[in-house]
């Protein structure tokens, strides 16, 4: 198959503050606000809009997704939710919210053909905040942050990278077992960000023991996520403790996204075709080949549904759905997955 991508809804949930958390059907819901790590991942997917296609309306969302991080800005981290009258909901917001943060500011850093005022923002709020990276004690805020710091590039980082790299090896090693090769003994949401952190920093500093720990929890999760010969990720009605088994139901689009991303960086860094594989199939859980077999875009709308229930599809489509199928669809177009 070849990627056909509407981009239509990206546009629909964003407004002239910027995108909307969540949405009732199609429909994008003003009342529950927005969040910055949404608008962070959705600045992310404007920059591969952009190079894919320079048009200033993919421009103009760099514009409006970084201005919202530049508000979101304070005291070194970020604030996390805002009501729709733009006031910030809290103080300070997740690890994961940060990290994501980084994440996105890294990537923008290392893109080629980008204005240069989105260059310039982004580096101003590294510059500003990569500091606070020492004091994140949660394993996904530590592995989004890495994936932007070893993007980013800059020497003075390189030793927090370093820093977060080793906390990832160090809690692999404290869990791993002979039957259980992961991080915790609990996997949960966005899993795949861990073994591709490693992977980021690998490419890096080109230390063995992290591309040796990323691929061995990788191959865990694949064992039991692709057991069925498509993607199942692990669902967030009970998630999978050490010992049990997967839950199968509310797995949502973010899940593809990272497994798609963590396998193609396996298959670079190795040359293994299985790798490359597996991130087809990945890919393929947006367009039907899921637990429900559901095709889960919105042809009406050009929306990405929230998940799939066991009662059936969550038919919401809000905006780390959107986001997550964009960055898959244009890094699956850029590997030439389905060429």
């Amino acid at each position: 198959m070849g990627i056909d991508l509407d981009d239509r809804y990206i546009f629909d949930i964003t407004d002239d503050t910027g995108m909307f958390q969540h949405a009732v059907s199609g429909i994008p819901d003003p009342s529950e606000g927005y969040t910055t790590d949404d608008n962070a991942r959705a600045l992310i997917a404007a920059e591969m809009l952009y190079i894919r296609s320079p048009e200033k309306k993919y421009a103009d969302l760099m514009r409006k997704y970084m201005e919202f991080m530049l508000y979101a800005q304070k005291d070194r981290w970020f604030r996390n939710f805002m009501g729709y009258d733009r006031r910030f909901l809290e103080k300070r917001g997740s690890e994961d919210c940060f990290g994501r943060c980084i994440c996105a500011l890294g990537f923008t850093m290392a893109q080629n053909g980008l204005p240069q005022s989105v260059y310039d923002c982004a580096g101003k709020l590294l510059r500003h905040t990569y500091s606070s990276c020492s004091s994140l004690s949660y394993l996904k805020g530590k592995a989004y942050a890495a994936i932007g710091l070893a993007l980013w590039g800059c020497a003075d980082a390189h030793p927090a990278a370093d820093m977060l790299g080793g906390s990832l090896v160090d809690a692999y090693t404290q869990h791993d077992s002979e039957s259980w090769h992961w991080f915790k003994d609990k996997v949960t949401y966005c899993s795949a960000v861990l073994p591709l952190a490693l992977f980021m920093l690998h490419e890096k500093t080109g230390k063995k023991e992290y591309l040796k720990v990323g691929l061995e929890s990788l191959c865990f999760l694949l064992k039991w996520t692709m057991a069925d010969g498509y993607f199942k990720p692990v669902g967030c009605s009970g998630w999978f403790e050490k010992g049990g088994k997967p839950a199968e139901y509310d797995g949502q689009p973010v899940e593809p996204c990272g497994m798609m991303l963590a396998c193609l960086k396996a298959y670079t860094l190795t040359g293994k075709s299985e790798y490359r594989d597996f991130a087809k199939k990945a890919f393929m859980w947006y367009h039907g080949q899921n637990i429900a077999g559901i095709n889960m875009i919105d042809s009406e709308t050009g929306g990405c549904r929230d998940g799939i229930l066991k009662s059936g599809v969550n038919k919401n489509e809000g905006a780390e759905s959107i986001v997550c199928y964009i960055i898959s669809s244009i890094a699956a177009e850029n590997a030439s997955l389905f060429d």
